[in-house]
């Protein structure tokens, strides 16, 4: 499964820092439930490329320590640095962050493999370069998307050079802050 935020104009990262800043907009308590309930519930391993682990890793492990946490961050926080993860990366030795391993080498084999053996789900958060190479390896069984109302105009694409990608919808939801959350099967 891949798991992504999207702008309206198809882009899964902006050119700008870590490229997610415009999530914030679209952001809403009721996304943060609807997460817990129907993505995170399902997660048994969260699956990174290096550049989304890295920001992953240095803002949920400061969460514990932010006075003005919410919630639902703190929670988040103890499950993302509880689950088991994967980050796949060629330049990383030392992951920095309990429970993950880093695989440098096959990212598709490893993750033929893991879902072989794995009775849960492998879900890739956003990481659009790694979404890409992993559908192109027929490895996404599951789209699930929220797109976001803004465009951001320049960036890296969710898809990306994919001319035919048959979808089935299976679930949708708008979020109140007019966000929208899809999931689709992938035919």
């Amino acid at each position: 499964m891949a798991f992504s935020h999207m702008t309206l104009d198809g882009f899964a990262a902006s050119n700008t820092g870590m490229g997610l800043e415009w999530t914030h907009r679209g952001y809403s308590p009721d996304m943060g439930s609807f997460h817990d309930d129907h993505i995170r519930a399902d997660v048994q391993t969260a699956v990174y490329g290096r550049k989304t682990f890295e920001g992953m890793r240095d803002h949920w492990s400061s969460v514990p320590d932010n006075p003005d946490a919410t919630a639902h961050d703190l929670n988040h926080a103890e499950w993302v640095t509880n689950v088991d993860k994967i980050a796949f990366s060629t330049t990383l030795t030392d992951p920095k962050w309990h429970n993950t391993r880093i695989i440098a080498g096959d990212g598709a084999a490893r993750i033929k493999e893991l879902k072989a053996e794995n009775g849960g789900a492998l879900v890739i958060y956003g990481s659009p370069t790694l979404t890409h190479w992993f559908a192109e390896a027929g490895l996404i069984d599951e789209y699930r998307i929220i797109i976001h109302p803004v465009t951001v105009g320049a960036g890296t694409p969710l898809f990306l050079d994919k001319p035919t990608l048959e979808l089935n919808l299976q679930e949708t939801k708008i979020f109140d802050s007019g966000a929208v959350y899809t999931r689709y099967q992938v035919a």
